[in-house]
């Protein structure tokens, strides 16, 4: 499928996986309204986008603020004329003991990891059905199938946004609405990498790894055959783990 001229927004662009994500639809020529908190990363990243061709609105702001998120597709519409895909990677990690979380901890996880998300996907739900080629892309993690120690608040909110996801896959795919997970395992971020010092990029994957498969859903929108998820591990573990 030929994506030069649609329009996505990207939530997380000033991280990892968001940033890759971002370059990877600049090379298809997309136009994108991208997110994050930090405008000079912003900014920088909408620079190298434009020099691969696309159109990028960057708007730094807190997508767990509902009038931010009404922002982001009133943006998207009025600057580009539709909306047709949102992905979804804004997140954030803790490794804690059960029982050292307070409710802000929590509250602070699932807001941005599982509440934000939702209802982006909300409020875009509209323009998204005008589109003929609407895409939601959630990035989620190995943590929305697996219970890991210490990740007890991050692996309930990966796990509301893979349940909400499925759900909603399920009311609007007669709509021709496509819903997608991605489920990585480790991936080197800066969020990572602050958790775990120890970790060098050749031990797990990059995000322009999981920008690809982005990618790869966006390229498998027309044809016959749809995957919903895709799981991804890093080269070193073992297959199937």
């Amino acid at each position: 499928m030929n994506w030069k001229g649609k329009t996505a927004i990207v939530t997380g662009a000033s991280g990892g996986i968001g940033s890759a994500v971002c370059e990877k639809l600049a090379s298809l020529q997309m136009n994108q309204v991208i997110t994050g908190r930090k405008m000079d990363v912003l900014e920088k990243l909408s620079a190298k986008a434009c020099g691969l061709g696309a159109e990028v609105m960057a708007c730094a702001g807190d997508v767990t603020d509902s009038a931010f998120r009404k922002s982001l597709v009133q943006n998207a519409v009025e600057r580009f004329g539709s909306l047709d895909v949102v992905i979804n990677c804004a997140g954030i990690a803790q490794n804690q003991h059960f029982e050292e979380v307070t409710e802000e901890d929590y509250d602070r996880i699932m807001n941005l990891n599982a509440k934000a998300p939702y209802f982006l996907c909300q409020t875009a739900l509209p323009e998204l059905r005008k589109s003929s080629c609407a895409t939601i892309i959630n990035i989620t993690s190995v943590v929305a199938h697996k219970g890991y120690p210490f990740q007890s608040a991050y692996a309930a909110s990966k796990h509301a946004l893979a349940g909400f996801s499925k759900s909603l896959a399920n009311e609007v795919y007669k709509e021709n609405i496509r819903v997608h997970l991605i489920s990585p395992g480790g991936v080197y971020t800066p969020m990572v990498a602050l958790a775990r010092p120890d970790l060098t990029p050749d031990m797990v994957s990059l995000p322009e790894d999981i920008a690809n498969i982005a990618a790869f859903y966006l390229e498998m929108r027309d044809a016959n055959a749809i995957v919903d998820e895709i799981q991804v591990h890093r080269s070193g573990k073992e297959p199937f783990a």
